[in-house]
């Protein structure tokens, strides 16, 4: 646990109990500061009883008496609408902070020799892969490297700091917004395409929330954004006029004469005198696909922002073993493949598993995404046939109509199950994706929870029925 000093003694209300809040409130406490939680969940309460922590109903309690509101990265801040604890903080002049922002303030608040490397990622896509790429490289380098944020561990319930750690952080938009103080030594911008535009009033305020992973850098700092769409590209423009910083453009689709791209699965470094090849990505089995490149050359920028050998950087791109939910191969049934790719939560993402296989058995749906999957139009050829899931299952079917045949399955057991069923009688090699297009929170807590109810539906297709089962 990293403690969160500057609030000893006062007190800190805590909305949204989940893991980042909790992680926050053990934090906040272990620094000196009281806190106040309250989660509109019966089951966000009961997990902070478990833990002891104090709840307060925050619709009735006194607000002159909270010194700040950490609010958890799911709560609206600004849009649809203010959430009506923001209106009260603002009401009563309580400052809102996220847990990225209590990490930043720890890590400032350090002595300068016992602050630690931080690397922050963001993007619309390939956030979660980037980020467990440059922790393997880093690891795999000999660092003390701590892996959370978006991902996995909430940041401040990682190892505490000292000067030779390395944290790297995944940071979604929502995260963004609420941080304010964090100066990463390596901020990573992948891309940016719409997503979240109901919680940010726009792309405008879209494209602003991801930019602010660059609010703070400066000289001896690296940024590395990826100029393949043209958001990216007018953001690195705009940085490299302010010339303060070290600026590595990205590329998966094109040759630079500066910075670090990949063309047909070659990885090359052209941030030197010359453009030199540094790994053949097509022989990283975890790495396929020109999603994955632009995520290999990002990662290889960090490593070598942290100073970490281009041949070390190399041979971590070569031994990453993968992320879990993302293009994962959780079965085989026959001849048939199972392929758990969860973290697709819209269009571009499923967009880079479609287009990886010539031919597959589609499950889809959940909590839809602005313009449905009307962006996926030229790979519905490819559909072998459709089975949608969760709140998305008519909409989605209406899209398809005439295009791919669908199969209305409600749950993601009887998705898998018709799926299988439908492929194995082919009797030839086939792949059954699970590649959403959809936020996951209609049916499951989040898209990891949707990625093990695959798994398990998959084991269950070969687990054998219970002795003495009646059909």
């Amino acid at each position: 646990m990293i403690p969160v000093r500057g609030f000893e003694g006062r007190t800190v209300a805590v909305f949204g109990l989940a893991r980042t809040g909790l992680a926050a409130a053990r934090a906040l406490v272990a620094g000196g500061a009281q806190v106040a939680l309250w989660d509109e969940r019966p089951e966000g309460r009961a997990a902070a009883q478990a833990e002891g922590l104090p709840l307060v109903d925050l619709t009735t309690a006194d607000w002159t008496q909270f010194a700040a509101l950490m609010l958890s990265p799911g709560v609206p801040l600004t849009h649809p609408e203010p959430h009506w604890t923001v209106t009260k903080a603002r009401e009563f002049g309580v400052e809102i902070v996220g847990d990225m922002e209590l990490f930043a303030r720890a890590v400032n608040a350090a002595p300068e020799h016992k602050r630690p490397k931080i690397v922050a990622i963001t993007g619309t896509n390939g956030k979660s892969t980037t980020t467990a790429l440059i922790g393997h490289i880093c690891a795999s380098a000999g660092r003390d490297t701590r892996v959370g944020g978006n991902i996995g561990v909430g940041v401040l319930d990682l190892e505490d700091m000292h000067g030779g750690a390395v944290y790297v952080l995944e940071m979604s938009s929502y995260q963004l917004d609420l941080t304010t103080s964090l100066k990463p030594d390596v901020a990573i911008l992948l891309n940016v395409s719409p997503d979240h535009l109901e919680r940010h009033g726009g792309m405008e305020g879209y494209v602003a929330a991801k930019r602010r992973i660059l609010l703070n850098q400066g000289k001896g700092d690296t940024a590395v954004i990826g100029v393949d769409d043209p958001w990216g590209q007018r953001i690195c423009t705009e940085i490299t006029a302010a010339n303060r910083r070290t600026i590595v453009p990205i590329s998966a689709s094109k040759a630079m004469g500066r910075g670090v791209y990949a063309l047909q699965g070659l990885l090359y470094d052209a941030t030197g005198e010359r453009a030199v090849e540094v790994a053949d990505l097509l022989r990283a089995r975890s790495l396929p696909g020109r999603h994955n490149w632009q995520n290999a050359a990002a990662a290889y920028s960090a490593a070598r922002g942290l100073g970490i050998s281009a041949e070390d950087a190399a041979e971590g791109l070569m031994s990453f073993p993968g992320l879990a939910h993302r293009m994962e191969t959780v079965g085989q049934v026959g001849r048939v493949r199972f392929v758990n790719d969860s973290k697709a939560t819209n269009t571009d993402a499923a967009r880079q598993a479609m287009s990886s296989y010539p031919k597959f058995y589609w499950i889809a749906g959940g909590q839809p995404k602005t313009g449905g999957i009307d962006a996926l139009a030229d790979l519905f050829p490819k559909i072998e046939k459709a089975y949608l899931i969760g709140e998305a299952s008519e909409a989605f079917g209406a899209t398809l109509k005439g295009k791919a045949t669908t199969v209305d399955c409600g749950t993601m057991e009887v998705a898998v199950a018709k799926a299988h069923a439908d492929a194995a009688a082919k009797g030839q090699d086939a792949v059954v994706l699970l590649s959403p297009a959809c936020a996951s929170f209609d049916q499951f807590a989040d898209f990891e929870a949707r990625g093990e109810a695959f798994r398990a539906a998959v084991q269950g297709l070969t687990r054998p029925a219970a002795k003495g089962a009646r059909a």
